[in-house]
């Protein structure tokens, strides 16, 4: 595995400059190969302690789930609304629809299928989260977040921390189906937890969210203090692919519906 010389270190700090995740950075080694990124893995990860990973092809992307990237308040609140509107056409065509009063489930149907919500996917498996930070913006730098989703939990419910289900921890949950656009200083915490709504992309990518609140609506460091990001260079991120492609992550496992399946044959086909 490549050591980082204190010039490479530099250089990396000079090109991470802007990126919007605020954290620290793992600087100790370079990545070039799959071997390199598991070995940078093992030595950052403790055992015996639940880590979720999130990747981003370009650097700039914020730790922000979708609905409350826009800027303004008022299309924050357009946005979020989009949910209630899209049960009303789909509960009626979907062949495994979530239960009618399952606002999760409902808010996972919706993050499916492209709505903007208060949702942040995450997984459980690095290579997952490794070909996210490959598969697009091949002229840019990417990384791959590592969060310890029961050390974010704490700050909700440090009595027994844990990822928190909705069968369980309901009363935690549904609060967050009426919140608003706007920040409060004493608002809700963004919590972790895990996918009521289950399909087959999901158990793939070994999915997982955070359900974000009104306190902030990005993730950073001074809500889990295990937040860390590893650097995915633009010059590896072919090579990367392709050999997490021959073990067997690639389109085609991450998104097994059939659009995706046929256009990962075209692909391979040379078409």
């Amino acid at each position: 595995m490549p050591t980082t010389t204190p010039k490479i270190r530099s250089e990396l700090l000079k090109r991470y400059k802007r990126c919007a995740v605020d954290c620290p950075m793992f600087q100790d080694d370079l990545i070039t190969t799959l071997s390199d990124f598991f070995g940078v893995f093992h030595s950052l990860l403790e055992p015996d302690k639940l880590f979720w990973f999130r990747g981003h092809p370009d650097l700039s992307y914020e730790l922000r789930p979708s609905a409350l990237r826009y800027p303004d308040r008022e299309s924050r609140e357009r946005a979020l609304r989009l949910v209630a509107d899209m049960k009303r056409f789909l509960e009626m065509k979907l062949p495994r629809p979530p239960a009618h009063d399952d606002d999760l489930g409902w808010m996972q149907v919706a993050q499916h299928y492209g709505l903007p919500t208060r949702l942040l996917d995450w997984t459980q498996n690095a290579a997952v989260a490794l070909f996210f930070a490959c598969c697009k913006e091949p002229d840019s730098d990417g990384l791959v977040v590592i969060l310890n989703p029961l050390e974010l939990n704490q700050g909700t419910d440090p009595r027994l921390p844990r990822v928190f289900n909705y069968e369980r921890d309901s009363k935690i949950i549904n609060k967050y189906f009426t919140l608003d656009g706007r920040i409060h200083a004493s608002g809700r915490r963004t919590i972790a937890i895990n996918p009521t709504w289950n399909t087959e992309r999901i158990a793939m990518q070994q999915g997982a969210f955070t359900l974000h609140g009104s306190r902030r609506f990005d993730l950073d460091k001074s809500q889990a203090s295990s937040l860390r990001y590893v650097p995915i260079l633009r010059e590896h991120k072919e090579s990367l692919l392709s050999e997490l492609q021959r073990v067997g992550i690639g389109e085609m496992f991450i998104f097994p519906e059939p659009e995706h399946v046929c256009a990962h044959l075209k692909r391979t086909a040379g078409l």
